[in-house]
């Protein structure tokens, strides 16, 4: 969505930028970005990978793959962190508050990445694509966090 000037909405500025930042993920089946924004300001982002000076399935290969494990089970099984995770790692390694704050992800978050996000205190949500995971959802709405689906036809104008 495009604002009166020609200028991007928020909302579109910051999925823009998720989507960029899912462009580094190392992950074979699905490159996901995630960005946390406190007043219209960027405070980090995330991308799926493994960690820090570890090799990324880029090298090593897919495990799940190699092992049959379908999307949205057994997570434990990869070599990988989500984006979502990463995001906020980055804020509690720099010592950056996120209470209050808004995720931007490029997938909807799985149930673990949940209970993270909603430990962490962000209260609102944007993502664009979904993902099989159904006690995500359930848990946001539970916590009282609001969760939007961003598509072409409900991008905010701000």
């Amino acid at each position: 969505m495009v604002t009166k000037g020609g200028r991007p909405s928020w909302e579109t500025y910051f999925m823009d930028i998720a989507e960029l930042v899912a462009k580094r993920s190392t992950c074979l089946r699905r490159a996901v970005g995630a960005i946390i924004v406190k007043d219209k300001r960027v405070l980090t982002t995330g991308y799926n990978g493994a960690p820090t000076g570890i090799k990324h399935c880029i090298e090593t290969g897919c495990l799940r793959e190699k092992l049959n494990v379908p999307s949205g089970e057994r997570h434990e099984l990869c070599r990988g962190i989500h984006a979502e995770q990463n995001a906020i790692i980055q804020a509690a390694f720099h010592g950056v508050s996120i209470k209050g704050a808004t995720l931007f992800c490029t997938n909807q978050p799985c149930s673990i990445c949940a209970k993270m996000i909603i430990n962490a205190g962000i209260i609102k949500l944007y993502y664009r694509d979904g993902y099989a995971d159904s006690m995500a959802q359930e848990m946001f709405k539970d916590a009282g966090i609001e969760v939007i689906k961003i598509d072409s036809g409900n991008l905010g104008k701000n």
